[in-house]
């Protein structure tokens, strides 16, 4: 497949160019500093752009099968947390102009309902607590999934829990249309591996996936 990769320096999106370049797909990688992009994604063709401004990110997009998102908030200050809404309507916009339709980002399980059976701790304690520290961060995520819902894109809005450094292991639950009961963390590297698993499974198409160990 043509894929295009936004935020393909951060930890998400350097696995997803990895493990996308390590499968036979043709990447592009979209960044704002070419230089901060690893040596070993030197395979994937590398477009800088400004990734909410749809002009500027439709080079990067025309002609691609799928655009895959790994954008988001990095703190939960509200000058950097209000990141992932602006762009995802850029990428939207710029998908519109150039007909591609495949849409796969990145959102936070605490947007979702608690699962059925999930542990008091998590349902009452946890997540509660964590939605209310980071609650800049989802509103800008929840502003985001609204931009994609409304959107004619074929998307898939997959939900991970903390996000960690390690491997990949292919060994990890999706639940399509609700949360992981119990899931508490996922590795980056499984997390870009699920992204580029729902690109041709029709079952994810507008759906939101919830992902943990």
């Amino acid at each position: 497949m043509k894929l295009t990769v936004c935020g393909a320096t951060g930890g998400t999106g350097q696995e997803v160019v990895r493990q996308a370049l390590e499968a036979g797909h043709e990447v592009t990688a979209v960044v704002r500093d070419p230089a901060r992009l690893p040596g070993d994604l030197a395979g994937a063709r590398v477009v800088t752009a400004d990734v909410t401004d749809p002009r500027s990110l439709r080079p990067a997009i025309e002609g691609r099968d799928a655009v895959l998102s790994g954008l988001g908030a990095r703190s939960r200050g509200q000058a950097k947390a209000g990141v992932a809404a602006p762009v995802t309507r850029g990428i939207l916009a710029a998908m519109a102009g150039c007909g591609v339709r495949r849409l796969v980002v990145v959102s936070a399980a605490p947007l979702g309902t608690s699962p059925p059976g999930e542990p008091f701790l998590d349902r009452r304690i946890l997540t509660p607590l964590v939605r209310a520290v980071l609650s800049p961060v989802y509103d800008d995520l929840r502003a985001m999934e609204r931009a994609i819902a409304e959107s004619d894109t074929d998307w898939t809005v997959l939900r991970p829990p903390r996000l960690l450094n390690g491997p990949v292991t292919g060994r990890y639950r999706l639940a399509v249309g609700s949360g992981v009961r119990a899931g508490r963390t996922i590795a980056r590297a499984d997390l870009a591996h699920a992204m580029l698993a729902v690109l041709d499974d029709p079952a994810t198409v507008r759906r939101t996936v919830g992902i943990a160990y």
